[in-house]
């Protein structure tokens, strides 16, 4: 597998997709972990322990659960591929926080074409279920359906990842 400029992994929750990604980034130089989730809860302290104890060492990880664009714009170089993970998880910390969800996503959309270097977007894909019952909810699955579609319309590369099985929906075949 080779690693494109922009590349998008959805998969349900515990898919396998996060550590897919992490293999996708494999042997690259000074790769960059964007962590989006907050420790908030023993539960998230856990979750954040193991998907760090995952990681070798010679990752750097940056957290940044609200200020994606900027920090993006920032840490993206030649030399380096970023991974961020997990952009529901952003649409979440966005939503709590107050933020305008289009302005935002809008922003990281068209900031893509003038990162200096590859990234690699991790998504709970979350359309594939119910209708939820609650207003809230069915405004998160649309916002993240909407910046899931504008992603994959400029991604060079988008996988499906059900069961820690991949499958390429555009560009690389695995």
């Amino acid at each position: 597998m080779s690693i494109t400029r922009v590349t998008l992994v959805l998969g349900g929750a515990r898919s396998g997709k996060s550590a897919f990604a992490e293999r996708l980034v494999g042997a690259g130089e000074k790769p960059i972990y964007f962590a989006t989730a907050e420790a908030l809860d023993e539960e998230m302290v856990e979750r954040i322990r193991r998907h760090r104890a995952r990681r070798a060492a010679r990752w750097t990880t940056v957290e940044e659960p609200l200020e994606l664009v900027s920090s993006l714009s920032q840490h993206a170089s030649p030399q380096s591929v970023v991974l961020v993970d997990c952009l529901t998880v952003w649409l979440g910390n966005l939503i709590h926080a107050g933020r305008h969800i289009d302005t935002e996503t809008t922003a990281l959309v068209e900031l893509l074409p003038t990162l200096a270097g590859p990234v690699v977007f991790v998504s709970n894909e979350v359309g594939m279920g119910i209708v939820p019952e609650n207003e809230m909810a069915r405004d998160f699955r649309d916002h993240a359906g909407r910046l899931h579609q504008a992603l994959a319309a400029r991604a060079d590369s988008v996988y499906l990842v059900v069961a820690g099985i991949a499958t390429a929906l555009k560009g690389n075949a695995l």
